[in-house]
């Protein structure tokens, strides 16, 4: 009997092991979901806990608090929605031409992510958690995409100014859902905008 509980004890404990990564996996799932389609800052951890079909008690014993959810979340969403590789775009000798073509990645990138990214820079402007969240994550690619794409451009805080529009998620909304271009014409109208800066 003692060699019975000998080998089932690895078995259960890879089991339970196995079982806490899938309600990990369906917390982190259910709170991407809320704040792709509520906002971070409109989602509760009961929401969260609903949707994910767990008790409250269970969420926080794999993140204790919104911050921890929050961090998951992110980290995951990103990891499956990385933001465009500015490596490639370094390789076009062409300022104008690597402008082209790091406007036109990133705008396909913000109609990839354009629910969450919108929840998120909206619920930023009101939720400590949210900015500090969204500060700390695009602080990692955005600054990258910036200097990429400064590279032997003009200098100038004009020239800087209207780049930086450029990459506004909401400059890009303006022009595609707001006036029914496509991506195509949004990048073509930035570029004229900052080749006449």
């Amino acid at each position: 009997m003692c060699n019975h509980y000998l080998v089932a004890r690895p078995y259960e404990l890879k089991r339970r092991a196995e079982r806490q990564a899938e309600t990990r996996r369906k917390i982190i799932g259910a709170a991407i979901e809320l704040h792709r389609t509520k906002g971070p800052a409109r989602t509760t951890l009961s929401d969260i806990a609903r949707l994910a079909g767990v008790q409250r008690h269970t969420l926080y014993r794999h993140f204790p608090s919104a911050w921890d959810v929050g961090l998951a979340c992110s980290g995951l969403y990103m990891e499956l929605n990385p933001p465009p590789d500015v490596e490639e775009w370094r390789t076009i000798a062409d300022p104008e031409e690597r402008l082209k073509r790091g406007l036109g990645d990133l705008y396909e990138w913000f109609e990839q992510v354009e629910d969450m990214l919108t929840r998120v820079i909206r619920d930023a402007e009101v939720d400590p958690v949210t900015r500090e969240m969204f500060q700390q994550r695009a602080g990692a690619w955005m600054p990258a995409i910036e200097s990429a794409l400064t590279e032997d451009l003009p200098s100038g805080k004009r020239v800087r100014a209207a780049l930086q529009l450029a990459l506004d998620l909401r400059t890009w909304q303006r022009l595609t859902r707001g006036s029914g271009l496509s991506n195509a014409e949004a990048v073509d109208v930035m570029l004229a905008a900052i080749r006449c800066q």
